[in-house]
């Protein structure tokens, strides 16, 4: 195994965020949140359950791991950095009331000259627990912490050539998990069963690459269950005259697509659901032509909700987020999220996840494309088509 991208990559990554870095006056940055770890250096493993770490400072050479040390194998083989920058610690600190992995790291920060600098903390990550950063803190009280949320997000939302390319790929599996989906749909079959053949196609990919586990689980939202954004699918059987709606998507080297579709499962559509779907498509549509670079999110956000105008119907949830290399639970990078009044610029390469759902009084449907943003345009990732699939049941 190997780094998904060159060293190269890595190292303008870096100075990216130094850059930033320089800008906020921080010595350092420490970082809990596995998909920032793993767009900066590579490293990917299953191992954020228990504490992990990184520090990056302004030194070319500073970039260090710190993880449970039996975990420390796989930075060899998925990332460039150096013994030296690979920090494990010992077992005796894992789950342990009275001993944290924070002190080990915050001893070995102290043994290297870290003491009395101005760092950089992500505070609100899924991985970061209170008691991590209250034992870093504690150890560390000599340092001036600040808080650096999302510091790294940002700069990930401008994609690169390489990154741009891994997203087609997992638009590539997005596509062959829908059409796993479609064609497993019929009466009789069990959620659960369906499922288990979207998530094989999903990590099988293509016989030229393979997929990984996408950090948003695939979702069956059928019949009632449609009615809400975001149930597990059952061992309940599929029925006649069900609308479905797939919240699927493809992974490649940890980069996200999403794509979310919906078919009928009967003779003829509902009238309520054609005429939705029409708004829902034109509304589509609308967002395509308007994202561009140098957009605001309100801006896009409004392109959308003059459609519902017209047809009298209403999204009261954001209507997309940006979105790249994530872990479960989450694949957007919680940046750039597009609703009404919003002030965010949209910059140029960026990539982002437009979901439209519609959750109505017993049903729903959805449509959504991952979005590359581009200078004067904008360009979806997915081939599959757009319209609600009827399956005759």
């Amino acid at each position: 195994m190997t780094p998904p991208f060159t060293v190269g990559e890595y190292i303008l990554r870096a100075e990216k965020v130094r850059a930033v870095m320089k800008e906020q006056s921080l010595d350092a940055l420490i970082i809990g949140n596995p998909s920032n770890i793993n767009w900066l250096t590579g490293y990917d493993a299953w191992s954020f359950y228990t504490p992990q770490m990184m520090l990056i400072d302004l030194n070319d050479n500073g970039i260090y791991w710190f993880g449970r040390e039996m975990d420390a194998g796989a930075a060899k083989f998925t990332t460039y950095l150096s013994n030296e920058q690979v920090i494990g610690y010992p077992e005796e600190f894992i789950q342990r009331p009275d001993a944290h992995p924070s002190s080990y790291i915050s001893n070995w920060m102290k043994k290297s000259g870290y003491i009395g600098c101005t760092i950089g903390l992500e505070t609100d990550s899924y991985f970061t627990s209170p008691r991590s950063i209250a034992d870093l803190q504690l150890n560390l009280n000599t340092v001036k912490w600040r808080q650096a949320d999302l510091l790294v997000n940002w700069v990930r939302v401008v994609k690169t050539k390489a990154e741009l390319a891994m997203m087609h790929r997992a638009a590539t599996i997005s596509d062959i998990a829908m059409k796993t989906a479609y064609d497993g749909t019929s009466v009789g079959v069990r959620q659960c069963d369906l499922m288990a053949d979207i998530v094989a196609s999903q990590i099988r990919g293509t016989k030229d690459f393979g997929g990984d586990m996408p950090a948003l689980h695939p979702l069956i939202l059928a019949g009632e269950a449609a009615s809400t954004a975001h149930p597990l699918w059952t061992d309940q059987r599929l029925k006649s005259e069900q609308t479905i709606a797939f919240e699927l998507g493809g992974c490649c080297k940890r980069y996200n697509v999403g794509l979310a579709r919906t078919v009928h499962l009967g003779k003829n559509k509902p009238k309520k659901l054609t005429e939705t779907a029409k708004a829902v498509t034109e509304g589509m549509h609308a967002v395509i032509d308007k994202l561009k670079a140098e957009v605001t999110t309100g801006e896009v956000h409004k392109a959308w909700q003059d459609v519902l105008d017209q047809y009298g119907l209403e999204k009261k949830s954001r209507i997309g987020y940006s979105i790249g290399v994530g872990y479960a639970p989450d694949w957007g990078e919680q940046t750039l999220s597009f609703r009404a009044k919003e002030k965010t610029i949209v910059p140029e390469d960026a990539v982002v996840h437009i979901i439209l759902g519609m959750w109505m009084d017993g049903w729903g449907m959805e449509l959504s494309e991952t979005i590359h943003v581009q200078r004067q345009s904008s360009s979806r990732l997915s081939k599959f088509p757009q319209e609600v699939q009827l399956i005759n049941g």
